[in-house]
């Protein structure tokens, strides 16, 4: 009798094996939609990583094809066409970094630097032949007549006045300031318009660059303040410390500088190395006609990776780099004046 109330009756024995039915189907049913999510994630990430190697291709292969039609114009001395092709070349880099290594971003960087040195190079060798021609005109002059007296020779545009910084030896002479101390320092529209700019060994200066340039080279600087309106093309910050820059761009590179404050809109990713303690902010500069300026140098306003900063002295993908920050918004500058 004990047994018989001990003991289970077969309804019940059956309602536990249905219910037995019921759960380990739901479970496996689980598991299974679980294996079939983990395939298809790793289906689209080999998908994705495909289609990033195309793109990759692709770039790297159009890439060699504009750089080498550069090379071949600036040969041949189609000096206009090659300063065009290769500002196509710089568009083109830009608006692949999304899809490219962080090593191929840097190859590409620096074959465009390296164009634009043999651009202006070119552009200085070639300026000469046509003074020589003048003289030898002279020289021509007939027999017996009369002779005029010489016209001054008209001062190099490109030439700095004192206290403006010379370009590179054996490169074009720059526009910008060279060792000034605790000085206010202005250029505008005119004298900016397309040209190279060099700020080097400045301490304690407010630099205001108001129009647009070409390229613009910060270096060696320290305790400085630079306001730059849109460059056409790319910014380098080198040796600089303790500076605070407002800076538009294509390309902006900053090496061996050290506490900085950088206000930036640049068209594709900062690059720094051997940096530390440098900080980003979305670029907030303001002048009149800064919109002419913008729509001079070919940038895109909606277009603005400030906070997209490659370091390359950091591989570590799980961590973000020490060397590097974004300035809180309540800390950032809205008056420049």
């Amino acid at each position: 009798e004990a047994a018989a109330v001990a003991a289970p009756s077969q309804p019940e024995v059956a309602a536990g094996s249905a219910a037995s039915a019921v759960v380990l189907p739901e479970r496996l049913q689980r598991r299974e939609a679980e294996r079939q999510q983990g395939v298809e994630r790793q289906r689209q990430k080999k998908e994705a990583q495909v289609v990033k190697e195309e793109q990759s291709e692709f770039f790297l292969a159009a890439f060699a094809r504009e750089r080498e039609a550069v090379e071949a114009l600036l040969a041949a001395g189609t000096l206009e066409e090659a300063a065009a092709r290769l500002q196509a070349l710089q568009k083109l880099l830009t608006g692949s970094v999304r899809f490219l290594a962080p090593y191929e971003v840097r190859q590409g960087q620096e074959t465009v630097v390296r164009l634009q040195g043999d651009l202006a190079a070119r552009r200085q060798q070639l300026q000469p032949k046509k003074k020589f021609a003048f003289r030898a005109l002279k020289k021509e002059a007939a027999p017996g007549s009369a002779s005029r007296p010489a016209e001054p020779a008209p001062p190099d545009p490109a030439e700095p006045g004192p206290g403006l910084a010379e370009g590179e030896s054996g490169g074009p002479p720059l526009c910008g300031f060279s060792g000034a101390q605790d000085a206010e320092l202005e250029l505008g529209p005119a004298e900016l318009l397309q040209r190279d700019v060099l700020l080097s060994e400045l301490r304690g200066c407010r630099v205001r660059l108001r129009g647009n340039p070409n390229t613009l080279r910060v270096r060696d600087c320290s305790g400085c303040t630079v306001l730059c309106g849109p460059v056409s093309t790319s910014v380098l910050v080198d040796g600089c410390s303790d500076c605070l820059l407002a800076l538009a761009c294509q390309q902006l590179r900053t090496h061996r500088t050290r506490d900085c404050r950088v206000y930036v809109q640049v068209t594709s990713r900062a690059v720094i190395e051997d940096c530390s303690e440098v900080s980003f902010a979305p670029y907030s500069w303001s002048y009149p006609d800064i919109e002419r300026d913008f729509e001079s140098s070919g940038l895109d306003r909606n277009s603005n990776n400030w906070n997209l900063v490659d370091d390359f002295d950091w591989l570590a993908t799980d961590r973000p780099s020490p060397n590097w920050s974004l300035i809180p918004e309540q800390e950032r500058i809205t008056s420049w004046d």
